[in-house]
């Protein structure tokens, strides 16, 4: 497509991201959530179709070599049609984000001050590979009053493709503009620079999901706030008072239930206090459960599968079944650890000592925190949010999973009897 043409598409789709915008911000819930239920049901009756073109997208992606963990994140299969569509619903039942009053104050003049909820406008979204993106994003873009942009990888065009044909369904049974939910028709790498840098008069934000590469162009390139994350370094931590079996279960869970997603678990961290109790019992289980180990000379004494690691362990980001480990002096060891090394996503402390657990929670600056559970937890749905547009490591706005609440701002609403401000 030539420059000329692109930005064509490209502006016609803004405009009409914009004037949809307008319909939203003033939709009533009972729209809003008729379009959702009415796009679940759309979901489930298309689920072979859905599934079909997965098969299409997954066949490509293997002829490309893509990795064990990209082919997981892309793959669609009854289950996962069942759990997107099983989302919408999930969305549709959340109350609506918008129109509510924040706060009201009452000034000494009798001006009544009202900080109410209102939407962002028009939020573009650039992502890699998962396609159930297409529904988790459009659906809280929806809910939320705003109108939506998305970009999705080559590698689920035929998968983005029809769930959003879903979505569109949803949207026209309501009555609310099919605009509401656009696809970037193209597939075409100039198109993400054009949303970056050429849709500032449309675009209020950008919010990536993918990979380092895509999330750290966007950081770079967009002309407009950005709402996300740039790699999920997340990190559990086994403390001189965890419990073994708690502690292997937790780090078996947060690393391999689903290796490819930004909340596994890339460091395993132990005090040295359980050096003799509890390093080989969960080193061994990783192990034998196919995960690659690479450990610092004191965890390679555990198992000689172990390998050994590298300074550049600690900084990776591994999205693969392989995982590195180390010994530290106690809970203000992995602090200090996590702090130098990690990306604030998430965090855990296996412990049953509760000052423990207080000083790693209060300490950790990251965008999520647990104790004795599963990093993998770091995820909307798993929150109650019905489902997430990513996880940001932003310090201000949107932290941790973006949901309903985070695709909002707010404004003033001032209500007065006359009042004139005096000289």
């Amino acid at each position: 497509m030539s420059d000329a043409g692109l930005g064509a598409v490209m502006d016609g789709i803004g405009r009409d991201a914009v004037a949809a915008a307008r319909v939203l911000a003033h939709a009533g819930g009972e729209a809003k959530n008729a379009a959702l239920l009415a796009a679940a049901a759309a979901a489930r009756h298309r689920a072979p179709a859905i599934i079909a073109a997965n098969d299409n997208d997954m066949a490509a992606a293997r002829n490309k070599g893509l990795s064990g963990a990209m082919l997981d994140r892309l793959k669609l299969d009854a289950g996962r049609v069942e759990a997107m569509a099983a989302g919408l619903e999930q969305v549709a039942a959340l109350p609506d984000p918008v129109g509510r009053v924040l706060a009201e104050w009452t000034r000494p003049n009798g001006l009544v001050i009202q900080r109410t909820s209102v939407p962002l406008g028009v939020i573009g979204i650039v992502y890699e590979s998962r396609p159930n993106v297409t529904a988790d994003a459009g659906a809280l873009c929806l809910k939320s009053g705003n109108a939506a942009i998305l970009r999705g990888g080559s590698e689920s065009a035929a998968s983005s493709l029809a769930i959003h044909g879903c979505l569109v369904e949803g949207l026209r049974s309501a009555g609310l503009p099919e605009s509401a939910i656009q696809m970037v028709p193209t597939q075409d790498r100039d198109a993400v620079g054009y949303m970056l840098k050429g849709m500032t008069d449309y675009i209020d934000v950008i919010v990536p999901r993918g990979g380092k590469g895509l999330i750290a162009r966007v950081q770079q390139d967009a002309r407009v706030p950005v709402i996300g994350h740039l790699e999920g370094n997340c990190h559990v931590y086994v403390d001189g008072a965890a419990d073994v079996n708690m502690a292997r279960e937790i780090v078996i869970n947060a690393k391999l239930r689903r290796t490819g997603i930004c909340g596994a678990a890339e460091t395993v961290l132990f005090d040295r206090a359980v050096a003799r109790t509890h390093v080989l019992p969960v080193v061994k289980a990783l192990l034998d459960a196919g995960c690659e180990v690479r450990g610092d000379q004191d965890i390679r004494r555990a198992d000689p599968r172990v390998r050994p690691a590298t300074e550049d362990d600690w900084y990776t980001e591994y999205l693969d079944a392989i995982i590195a480990a180390k010994m530290v002096d106690g809970v203000e060891g992995a602090i200090a650890h996590i702090s130098r090394y990690g990306s604030a996503h998430t965090e855990s402390i296996v412990t049953e000592d509760p000052a423990a657990a207080e000083r790693f929670l209060t300490e950790v600056d990251s965008a999520i925190v647990l104790h004795n559970a599963s990093t993998q937890y770091a995820d909307g749905g798993e929150f109650g949010m019905g489902a997430e547009i990513g996880i940001s490591t932003d310090r201000f706005h949107a932290r941790g999973p973006v949901g309903l609440e985070q695709l909002v701002s707010y404004k003033y609403v001032v209500r007065g009897t006359g009042q004139v401000r005096p000289g």
